[in-house]
């Protein structure tokens, strides 16, 4: 009787050897494209600050900062999911087309099914850091005026738990909804992609996630404002960072709207 044959995994698009500067070169691309599609740029930022707006209104009317920030931290998870149009405008810009909001909502009916998918594995993990985030009161200090050692806890314990869902967000998303964007690949072949692609390019990784905090707590200590101009531009760096890493010739290209 012959042995049963191995379960083949996932079919996993092959990644390129980043330099450890190379998220440098594609916030310069991305810069490049907010600026030959500011319109449409600030259409979507704009979409994102008010978002952001209506996420804060609701934790303030829960009476609870910690709501609010437990809210907002979902950005994290929910805006690769909401840069699929940015990533369509860059897109465009790269067959030499004039973007169209009308060709971006097209293409995003197209990806849909796949993105929802993934979409889906994001809720699940914003709602156990949701959790997670709730549970971290246990660590509050008890007292009414506690010192900076207490405090210190408190914080090192909850950015170490919100540190280690991001980054599990990262590595599921940094390259995969792109890809769905561009290629006619399931959401598990993109997310194994994105994960392979980043454990084989730790140093520019590294590089990268520290960009996009930078980028986002700038956005968040301007009011929220700020996001107007960091969201599109972290959406089309984003997608350069896909064209210049994963090599996904080997599925059929998704044709334009």
């Amino acid at each position: 009787m012959s042995a049963p044959e191995p379960v083949p995994l996932p079919f996993v698009a092959p990644c390129r050897t980043l330099a450890a500067r190379a998220p440098l070169d594609w916030l310069r691309k991305g810069w490049a494209d907010y600026r030959r599609a500011p319109g449409q740029s600030l259409a979507y930022g704009a979409v994102i600050v008010a978002l952001s707006w209506c996420v804060t209104a609701i934790g303030l009317s829960m009476g609870s900062y910690w709501a609010v920030l437990v809210l907002l931290s979902g950005f994290v998870f929910v805006a690769p999911v909401l840069a699929l149009g940015l990533y369509s405008i860059s897109r465009q810009l790269g067959r030499g087309l004039h973007p169209s909001l009308g060709r971006c909502f097209a293409e995003q009916r197209r990806s849909l099914g796949t993105a929802m998918v993934f979409a889906l594995a994001l809720l699940v993990v914003f709602l156990v850091w949701a959790r997670a985030g709730s549970m971290l009161h246990v660590f509050f200090p008890a007292e009414a005026e506690p010192d900076l050692a207490q405090l210190a806890t408190f914080l090192a314990v909850g950015s170490a738990v919100g540190s280690l869902f991001a980054l599990v967000t990262f590595a599921f998303s940094a390259f995969s909804l792109p890809m769905i964007c561009d290629r006619d690949a399931d959401a598990i072949t993109a997310v194994v992609t994105s994960v392979n692609a980043v454990l084989r390019n730790k140093p520019a990784m590294a590089v990268w996630v520290l960009l996009i905090v930078s980028l986002t707590i700038v956005g968040f200590a301007t009011a929220l404002l700020g996001l107007a101009l960091t969201i599109p531009l972290l959406g089309y760096a984003t997608w350069h960072g896909y064209r210049e890493t994963i090599d996904a010739g080997a599925w059929p290209e998704n044709g334009p709207e």
